[in-house]
């Protein structure tokens, strides 16, 4: 599975006072995916699979205060708790749109952010996931492998062209000892060029294998 992130700017801030003297909460909210329609990344996410990760994430994430982003996108999938910025409130859908709420949170990331926002300076979301895309129709069509991650708080460059495609291009992530492990396509073309255990040397490997039991 590769990882892949989209941008999305069309959010608004909320803030929210609470007693006199303390800092008012500050939101974003906005819309946080779409489904159905072909992105400036000539991606394609069906409103479906968008659905069904936005259930799970909110019943399994959202519900249960795990739902955290960071202030720009890091490397890989995992989430950095010193680069949280915001915890995702609230995900709902409006036909092919998927909304989304999130607190920006009293973290260093989280300030940073608040200030960025506080002077004036645009700020989007971003979706960041693993999962892979078929060639369909002159598109790239997001496919049910597909998993969410989170949501990120990244900056609008000056040109949007200047975004890169979102796909990290020779590098997939597959499950290992139960954490994801980042693999390059190297690495994944050594061990298919590895020749083959012969049909004596898997036997005689089974037979070590049974010996420490």
């Amino acid at each position: 599975m590769k990882l892949i992130t989209e941008q999305n700017f069309d959010v608004n801030y909320i803030r929210e006072n609470l007693e006199e003297g303390k800092k008012p909460n500050l939101f974003i909210e906005g819309i946080f995916m779409q489904g159905d329609i072909k992105n400036r990344n000539g991606r394609i996410y069906p409103a479906k699979i968008l659905e069904n990760q936005m259930n799970f994430y909110v019943e399994n994430y959202v519900s249960k205060h795990r739902s955290l982003g960071e202030l720009n996108h890091p490397s890989g999938p995992t989430i950095n708790l010193d680069k949280v910025s915001h915890m995702i409130t609230a995900m709902y859908r409006e036909g092919s749109d998927f909304y989304g709420k999130a607190k920006i949170l009293d973290t260093p990331m989280g300030n940073i952010a608040r200030s960025l926002i506080d002077e004036g300076a645009s700020l989007g979301v971003s979706t960041r996931g693993l999962g892979s895309v078929k060639n369909s129709g002159g598109a790239m069509v997001v496919q049910e492998d597909f998993v969410l991650n989170t949501v990120d708080i990244v900056s609008q460059p000056s040109a949007m062209d200047a975004w890169v495609n979102g796909i990290m291009e020779g590098v997939e992530w597959i499950w290992q000892g139960g954490a994801l492990k980042e693999v390059t396509l190297n690495e994944i073309k050594k061990d298919l060029d590895k020749p083959l255990l012969t049909e004596a040397q898997v036997l005689r490997n089974w037979k070590k294998f049974l010996k420490t039991l």
